[in-house]
């Protein structure tokens, strides 16, 4: 399989560098001009990925957001991927219903419409349904074999990772190629095995259920290859007359979509990473629901906390904030000139700052603030390429029905229950447990120099002896290590709440 793989991967790069071949390009009527050689190269990079499949695709589309490593044409080339699929026969399809839940499946089902798909992408149809309760529902079924294809590409695209960090050991310090394809491949799974879809389904409803009229399908029944869920009422907010709605309503639905995908980045840390349009459905007066939860990104605390103080700066156009928080996320390069980087957020912060989403595209702007790291010498954590899709996504999907709308205004509103979150688990039992567990193992087997431990940490400055007699010559120094660092982002998390608190009591009064 791999081989296959990898021979069709050469027969496109093939039939892609062909195209620069004035001779291998098809003729253009009469008067046209040809495009530009940057935009022709992005069409024809586009095309290949879509003809190469579902994880190309994915690729492609975080690639999008990375104009640190690509043109700005070709990212606004990637941001138009889309599965081109031929339909699959029912027949093919029924197999895998036959595999999964046995040769008597059809009786689960009072109809079932076998003419056409709801909906065909790389790695599965969707199929409306009725069962024997009389509730509509969508099946969701796996291609044949698309398991194995996906497992293989990941496998060809983690060598051309390995061999590419060889070759270029300088830019594999500023840009983890590697690593960052680990974290789509990671958010990916779940579209390879439907029963961790629908865990996430799960998880993701209770949290949707604490804001107003949104919603997540059903989970009905899960194999690895079959999924039934509920059918989402309406129409994909792409789709959506917005004149069918009222101001207010309107203005609803994008203000809970864009603080429910808040409370997923930073309360849960785990959240959906992929809500374009087409995932959120929406219908006048009734519920707000998001779909296709395959793709689902998770973050470390430390991550979040880190764009907590990102956007927190944003919210109070503080660039040296934002650098800070970037910083802090990343890791710089003995190379990268960190002042440089300060004095471009100094420049970019006041231009995204209270901006509207009919003005903005703050999914770019993360883009251009990867852009200006890259440039600096400061390698970013690579769950960054995830998040900002994320963000670009469901930005976009709330634009169709509430332009107006203002990414950091609708986080400032709910800055307290994010901080409040973050001091309520700094000081949880399990937190206080572990950071006592941490100081003691640190103490190792002399249990009397603990408090000399606790002293340097403190101090951030820890000195450990190595040796016993005369060996004890060697030293090993550690400044701010992690537990420091811990302490410090707590501290912080809880100076940000008091701040915040204090600065809108002060506003009520």
């Amino acid at each position: 399989m791999i081989g296959s793989r990898a021979r069709l991967l050469c027969k496109v790069l093939a039939q892609t560098t062909a195209q620069e071949l004035p001779a291998c390009r098809p003729a253009r009527p009469r008067g046209e001009a040809d495009p530009p050689p940057a935009q022709r190269r992005a069409v024809e990079i586009r095309k290949a990925l879509e003809q190469l499949g579902p994880l190309y695709i994915k690729v492609g589309q975080i690639l999008s957001t990375r104009q640190d490593l690509i043109p700005q044409t070709l990212a606004a080339e990637l941001e138009g991927l889309h599965d081109q699929v031929t339909v699959q026969p029912f027949t093919e399809m029924e197999a895998v219903l036959e595999g999964d839940l046995g040769s008597a499946w059809a009786g689960r089902f009072r109809d079932f419409n076998m003419r056409a798909p709801l909906g065909a992408a790389s790695l599965a149809q969707a199929y409306e349904a009725v069962l024997t309760t009389g509730e509509r529902v969508v099946v969701k079924i796996q291609r044949p074999g698309v398991n194995e294809i996906i497992s293989h590409d990941m496998r060809l695209l983690k060598m051309a990772a390995r061999f590419g960090a060889r070759r270029a050991p300088l830019f594999n310090m500023t840009i983890d190629v590697e690593a960052m394809l680990g974290v789509v491949f990671d958010a990916m799974r779940p579209e390879c095995d439907f029963t961790l879809e629908a865990a996430n389904m799960d998880f993701a409803r209770r949290s949707a259920a604490r804001f107003d009229n949104l919603s997540v399908p059903e989970v009905l029944h899960a194999t690895p290859r079959v999924l039934i869920q509920s059918m989402a009422p309406g129409t994909s907010i792409r789709d959506a007359d917005p004149s069918a709605f009222k101001p207010e309503e309107r203005e609803a639905i994008g203000t809970n979509l864009l603080a429910f995908m808040y409370h997923e980045y930073f309360t849960d840390r785990r959240f959906h990473a992929d809500p374009h349009p087409g995932n959120v459905f929406v219908c006048p007066g009734g519920p707000t629901t998001l779909i296709d939860w395959g793709m689902v990104g998770h973050i470390d605390r430390r991550v979040s906390m880190s764009v907590v103080l990102i956007l927190l700066g944003l919210a109070r156009n503080d660039g040296s904030a934002v650098a800070g928080g970037w910083l802090e996320m990343g890791r710089p390069t003995p190379w990268a000139d960190v002042s440089g980087f300060g004095q471009d957020m100094a420049s970019l912060v006041p231009k995204i700052h209270a901006s509207s989403l009919e003005t903005l595209n703050f999914g770019a702007s993360l883009g251009n603030v990867l852009q200006c790291s890259t440039k600096r010498g400061i390698q970013t954590n690579p769950m960054i390429s995830v998040l900002a899709k994320s963000f670009s996504n469901i930005e976009g999907s709330a634009r169709y029905l509430a332009p107006e709308l203002s990414v950091t205004d609708i986080f400032t509103q709910n800055m307290r229950g994010i901080l409040f979150a973050y001091a309520k688990e700094a000081v949880s039992e399990e937190q206080i447990a572990t950071q006592l567990m941490q100081v003691i193992a640190a103490s190792g087997s002399v249990p009397g120099e603990l408090r000399g431990i606790a002293r340097a940490l403190s101090q951030g400055d820890l000195r450990i002896q190595v040796g016993e007699g005369q060996g004890r010559t060697s030293l090993v120094e550690i400044r701010k290590d992690a537990r420091t660092r811990h302490v410090a982002r707590t501290l912080l998390a809880a100076g940000a709440l008091a701040w915040w608190t204090n600065s809108r009591s002060r506003r009520r009064d």
